[in-house]
């Protein structure tokens, strides 16, 4: 096992100049995370200069067998927290070998609401609180509870210290190192309501860039995870009962919010969402109606509500937001297993673009 340790560490650069890029893409459930990796000549670290690949598309529930072939195309760089040196993870989407865009590929769309004028002229910025739950391997029951059996009730297990109440924090703390190393804009972590369960936060980051930062944060998690010989699950409620459910609340705003007045524009935004809410939440996750309850900080799925400071709200507005007559405001409703690229362009085009 040291020789193995010591052959994964080691350090291309001292022997070539050649590096490895792992290819990254998302698979035929729009959840499940697939990557392979190649050779290449040199460093990289514009994706358009980097070679298109293919993958066997009928493997991954995104080809037919008797015309398998898609097509990546390199979207995205950050550095490899893994093999590290000059060694690259490489966000992509998928396409047919005609150029057209497979209909799993959700960043396609996000790329043309993004690349609208009025969209870039608003700088669109977003925060996602991406919620996650850590399972035993083999029985799939959360790391920390009873095999079987349940933990004491909530509220001593959000931000808690302590071997009875935070159950997984090396894995947290070697995903946030990992991915600040990527060049991931990770703003925080913390343990939550459940047990077992934590959430890291991407952001600020602007437009396009928000769905790619945690489609890769998610993969490098998902990889933590495999070597610890963990289960990770964006189920968005994982344990029914009276346990909190998993989300990916989304904060937003637009140069318009961020500056003076823009408590007029963050309600006008607010107003848009509402009508929109089914369309929205149709859009927000699967099984999301199994968290979206009117319990345990959640609006009901059916209605559309907003407050100042209110968890129970679909849509929060924050104390200082209220106070300084501008800033930014939270989407409560994505689940936790979301599509970054189908939420943060949705909000984009229905508070910029559309009229009603």
């Amino acid at each position: 096992m040291t020789l193995l340790n010591e052959l994964i560490n080691i350090n291309l650069s001292d022997s070539t100049e050649k590096i490895i890029a792992e290819y990254i893409w998302i698979g035929g459930s729009g959840m499940d995370m697939r990557s392979k990796a190649r050779t290449l000549p040199n460093p990289e670290s514009d994706p358009q200069k980097l070679p298109k690949w293919n993958f066997d598309g009928s493997s991954t529930g995104q080809a037919p067998g008797d015309d398998s072939e898609v097509i990546l195309y390199p979207q995205a760089i950050f550095k490899d927290p893994f093999r590290r040196g000059s060694n690259i993870l490489v966000m992509c989407d998928a396409y047919t070998p005609a150029g057209e865009p497979i209909p799993t590929n959700q960043r396609f769309n996000a790329e043309k609401i993004f690349s609208h004028p009025d969209v870039i002229a608003e700088e669109p910025w977003y925060g996602i609180e991406q919620e996650y739950t850590l399972l035993r391997k083999d029985v799939n029951w959360p790391l920390g509870w009873p095999l079987g059996g349940f933990p004491g009730p909530q509220g001593p297990y959000y931000c808690g210290v302590g071997a009875d109440k935070a159950f997984g924090r090396d894995i947290v703390d070697s995903h946030y190192k990992a991915c600040l190393y990527a060049g991931i804009n990770v703003s925080g972590v913390n343990g939550e309501v459940m047990p077992g369960q934590w959430e890291f936060q991407v952001g600020p980051a602007v437009g396009i860039s928000a769905g790619d930062e945690l489609w890769v944060a998610r993969y490098i998690l998902e990889r933590i995870t495999e070597i610890a010989g963990v289960v990770l699950s964006f189920d968005p409620k994982p344990i029914q009962g009276d346990w909190n459910g998993a989300g990916a609340h989304t904060n937003y705003s637009t140069k318009s919010m961020r500056s003076d007045g823009g408590i007029d524009v963050i309600k006008a935004a607010i107003e848009k969402l509402g009508l929109r809410h089914n369309e929205h939440i149709s859009a927000y996750g699967e099984g999301n109606e199994r968290r979206l309850t009117g319990r345990h900080e959640t609006a009901y799925i059916s209605k559309f509500s907003w407050g100042v400071a209110n968890r129970g709200a679909s849509v929060r507005l924050g104390r200082e937001t209220e106070k300084s007559g501008k800033g930014y405001f939270e989407d409560r409703r994505p689940a936790s297993n979301m599509d970054p690229y189908v939420v943060t362009s949705m909000i984009a085009e229905t508070t910029i673009l559309w009229n009603p």
